[in-house]
């Protein structure tokens, strides 16, 4: 699937400023602590009040009318059926390339979510947990990252568990310390009433199993944080600066080895890393789903939301 490029002409998505945006948001009004800024912030990654309240109160907003909509539907075909069932996770996938910020946008919204008037149950899971062990990937000699690194089945499986109904799934848990799958660790989601789903593979349509159905089939809603390269690859360098200063000092780290490199040669690994895994990833398996998505939230120099776009309905 080839990147598209829409023309103001036949794009399918309407373009917000922020300013217009921020507009939108007439019934969803919340106090955030310091506290709980501090917990969504990721590291080097910016995070105000004054976001949250701009970008994802409005977008919280738009979700809630949604998510009303589709249990009024499923209250009402149910009725016509004659069958009684329990509501149905509303389902939201988040994509984006490496350090994106797909995970901040994930906790941010799964907190502002929460805050919604009827106080949903709101779960988050990452597709990292859906990695194949290092080992399994060294066998193999499979990049991670990359769509085939990925149990897709399993993956496939939890949503269709989650869409069928079922009381509660055992999700694999990965370490970003250790870099790998943690074995006999599990985060249990029991039937929440929103679940978002969180990776850079969660848009892709080119499943190495084989299957026809994709894991954005499973989704409600669909959300594609998206910035420019030159962006992308200076916030990678200096996430991978901060690591090396912290947690790469860590003995149990992976990465534990690059932990004395000094500054030139922590900007010279992190350029290679980028340059041969995670831009050859965006490019082929990334960046050509952007398009795929219900709402693209387009990130400035700065790691604030400069537009939104929203698919039109």
């Amino acid at each position: 699937m080839s990147s598209t490029n829409y023309s103001e002409v036949d794009t399918p998505f309407q373009l917000f400023d922020r300013a217009e945006w921020r507009s939108l948001n007439g019934q969803f009004s919340h106090h955030l602590t310091s506290d709980d800024i501090e917990n969504l912030r990721a590291l080097n990654e910016p995070l105000t009040v004054t976001e949250i309240e701009e970008i994802y109160f409005p977008l919280a907003h738009l979700l809630g009318i949604l998510i009303k909509r589709t249990k009024d539907q499923h209250t009402a075909v149910n009725n016509f059926l004659n069958r009684g069932a329990d509501t149905l996770p509303f389902i939201v996938g988040i994509a984006g390339s490496v350090a994106a910020g797909k995970s901040t946008t994930a906790r941010v919204l799964q907190k502002v979510l929460s805050m919604l008037p009827s106080k949903p149950k709101v779960e988050l899971v990452t597709t990292d947990g859906f990695l194949y062990p290092n080992k399994i990937l060294a066998e193999r000699n499979i990049r991670k990252g990359f769509p085939e690194s990925y149990d897709t089945k399993l993956l496939l499986n939890f949503l269709a568990s989650m869409k069928s109904g079922v009381s509660q799934f055992e999700v694999p848990v990965y370490s970003h310390l250790e870099y790998d799958i943690i074995p006999h660790e599990n985060q249990i989601i029991a039937q929440p009433d929103i679940l978002i789903v969180e990776g850079i593979n969660v848009l892709q349509v080119n499943s190495s199993t084989g299957s026809s159905v994709f894991v954005s089939d499973y989704f409600d809603y669909s959300i594609y944080v998206d910035a420019d390269e030159k962006d992308l690859i200076n916030w990678y360098i200096n996430r991978f600066e901060s690591l090396r200063a912290t947690s790469f000092q860590n003995p149990a780290s992976y990465f534990h080895r690059y932990a004395n490199l000094n500054k030139e040669e922590s900007i010279a690994m992190a350029t290679n890393i980028w340059d041969t895994i995670n831009l050859p990833n965006l490019h082929k398996n990334i960046l050509p789903t952007r398009y795929r998505a219900d709402l693209i939230l387009e990130k400035g120099s700065h790691h604030f939301v400069k537009q939104i776009k929203v698919r039109r309905i």
